[in-house]
């Protein structure tokens, strides 16, 4: 968006946003969160929380324009002070004190989640080869009704003559040729 405004093209920040400082991914001590500080006051709440009180009156940090302007500066203190706690020390801090924050969840944590278990995202399907296979399934619901997926993922190959004949139209002949130069199993 900053680029249909101005014709300049941005700067890269990875996960950065390019107007909110700090909106960001902070190492912890054990993982990784992201901050989403999006106002003064909140940044005044963060600071509080992680006793770096002196970052408030900070002529540098005062206002979001200027922490974007002491992005650097303010990101490296930033991650010398995260990395002092659990992300779990951090997120609960900081929910308690309406800071936007969330954690970057190994997969582990993922499928351990309460949300990701209350909403059923890991399920278990038979497959011909393996047995029983965990899948993600589909996290859109329509009336509150999920989308179910009733079949395993498909052995390799296990659709290529009906893709190559009943969609894209080839015959018989060309099926048995693409087979016997070994392009198709």
């Amino acid at each position: 968006m900053n680029y249909l405004t101005s014709n300049q093209v941005p700067q890269r920040l990875g996960n950065a946003h390019p107007n909110i400082v700090p909106y960001q991914a902070f190492p912890t001590s054990d993982g990784f969160i992201i901050l989403a500080v999006g106002n003064d006051a909140q940044f005044k709440r963060f600071c509080e929380v992680a006793k770096c009180d002196n970052w408030i009156d900070d002529p540098r940090f005062k206002t979001n324009a200027l922490r974007v302007e002491n992005r650097q500066i303010l990101v490296e203190l930033i991650k010398r002070e995260m990395v002092k706690q659990s992300t779990d020390t951090w997120l609960a801090e900081l929910e308690v004190v309406g800071v936007p924050c969330g954690p970057i969840n190994t997969l582990d944590r993922v499928f351990a989640d309460p949300q990701v278990q209350h909403r059923h995202l890991k399920i278990t399907l038979p497959h011909p080869v393996d047995g029983q296979v965990d899948l993600v399934s589909n996290p859109i619901r329509f009336n509150h009704e999920a989308l179910n997926a009733t079949l395993p993922p498909p052995l390799l190959g296990q659709h290529t003559s009906h893709v190559l004949q009943g969609v894209l139209g080839l015959s018989d002949i060309e099926l048995a040729e693409l087979k016997e130069a070994k392009i198709i199993a």
